[in-house]
């Protein structure tokens, strides 16, 4: 009665094959998570060198004023009024700034015909499961020093 062969699998065989499963699932899972995190980082750093290299390009467009001063600006500067030319770049480069990014700032300074361009932004809604940064924030900046 006891002598026939095994045939088929036992039930504890199966939960095995269950288990490996759901455990690859899950790891296929996080790597595409991970992957969508990075993704989106690299986006948001995407932007802000493209409007660093922008507010670069206006500033060599008008590289008198430029280098007067009239572009030099700090973090929570309010957007100019006014119809001249750095105005008007300030304005459409700090609105940019604003709309394209999470707390998106920027800050232009100047030393002789050396700038230092600084776009700033948020990346707590990205980096949920990283740490802050020592300021408590998770502030990410992109630092750009060219010569005009």
């Amino acid at each position: 009665m006891w002598n026939r062969p095994c045939a088929g699998f036992s039930l504890i065989e199966v939960l095995v094959a269950l288990l490996v499963t759901a455990l690859g699932i899950l790891g296929l899972v996080a790597a595409n998570l991970n992957a969508l995190k990075f993704n989106q980082t690299a986006d948001v750093r995407s932007h802000a060198t493209l409007l660093a290299y922008d507010i670069v390009d206006r500033m060599r467009a008008n590289r008198d004023a430029a280098l007067a001063g009239l572009y030099d600006t700090t973090f929570t500067a309010t957007s100019p009024g006014g119809n001249r030319v750095h105005q008007i770049d300030l304005r459409d480069w700090l609105n940019a700034l604003a709309s394209q990014m999470t707390s998106g700032d920027g800050s232009i300074a100047r030393d002789g015909r050396r700038f230092t361009i600084t776009v700033q932004w948020d990346e707590e809604r990205i980096s949920g499961s990283r740490p802050a940064n020592a300021g408590g924030g998770h502030l990410q900046r992109f630092v750009f020093v060219t010569e005009l």
